[in-house]
């Protein structure tokens, strides 16, 4: 199997994206919507015109059965006609890690597709919307699995159409760039050195190197030394030994990992466990 056909494979190990219904049904007339805390939400409207309004991105029309997506939390109104209303699914978004998740970092603010463009979706949307609208026993599990399989078809959609601009899923939908970035994903650990990550690609170092910086927005060393810290950040949570962390992602001493740890979050390891801001 071509190993980029598993690119998102080992982001969602480490990254999951967990999802917990919050609301099913209609909603007329004017509805405010915020995401508190951590977290995103995404709303799947089945049926209705919404005019979406927010704070700070422009507003949104929404005219046939779409998804919207926001990773981080926005507050947002929903305008609707008061008498025919909206029929909508929505879920909250857990991304592990929180706002340190690549993927919360990857994705834009808000992500509004029809659902008629996303490939292979139609099967699970079926069963999500029977599911959400009706009573069935453990309904509320089966539709949090549902929405977060399609999440995963989600990222692969916006993989595929190449629309994201800059950053990581840019460079996923790169033929040759997905390649190391993979590599990175898969084995933190390994010494890559520019030459190595070219190889990966198929590409020069100098053309490696000019292609990663134009379409993900940093230097691979930037990105990988991202990636470290944020499996440090992981482990760290989960209440490991420092040094074991340290050789799990790659750096050879706990002191070469606090030094990485502290230019990309500003605080030592131990400042960060101990939840010390910058």
């Amino acid at each position: 199997m071509d190993a980029c056909t598993d690119r998102l494979e080992a982001l969602l190990a480490r990254f999951p994206v967990r999802a917990q219904l919050f609301h099913s049904g209609a909603l007329c007339g004017v509805t405010d919507f915020s995401s508190p805390g951590e977290g995103g939400q995404i709303h799947l409207i089945q049926s209705g015109v919404i005019d979406v309004i927010h704070a700070q991105l422009p507003p949104l029309h929404i005219s046939e059965p779409s998804l919207l997506m926001y990773p981080t939390p926005m507050p947002r109104r929903f305008v609707t006609d008061p008498g025919q209303g909206a029929r909508l699914a929505c879920a909250r978004l857990g991304f592990e890690g929180g706002e340190g998740n690549p993927l919360v970092n990857a994705l834009p603010r808000a992500v509004c597709v029809p659902l008629s463009q996303i490939d292979g979706a139609a099967p699970v949307l079926s069963l999500l919307f029977d599911e959400a609208f009706g009573d069935n026993c453990g309904r509320r599990a089966l539709v949090d699995r549902l929405f977060e399989a399609l999440m995963i078809q989600l990222l692969r959609h916006l993989m595929e159409s190449g629309c994201v601009e800059g950053g990581m899923l840019a460079g996923m939908s790169h033929p040759s760039l997905r390649r190391a970035l993979i590599a990175m994903h898969e084995q933190p650990a390994e010494s890559w050195s520019l030459d190595a990550l070219g190889a990966v690609a198929g590409m020069s170092r100098s053309a490696f190197a000019n292609a990663f910086r134009n379409t993900v927005g940093c230097t691979p060393g930037a990105y990988l030394q991202g990636w470290r810290v944020q499996l440090a950040q992981q482990g760290l949570k989960a209440g490991r030994a420092l040094k074991l962390i340290a050789v799990e992602v790659g750096y050879g001493s706990e002191a070469a990992l606090s030094r990485a740890f502290k230019a990309q979050c500003g605080v030592s390891p131990r400042q960060w466990r101990q939840g010390v801001k910058p």
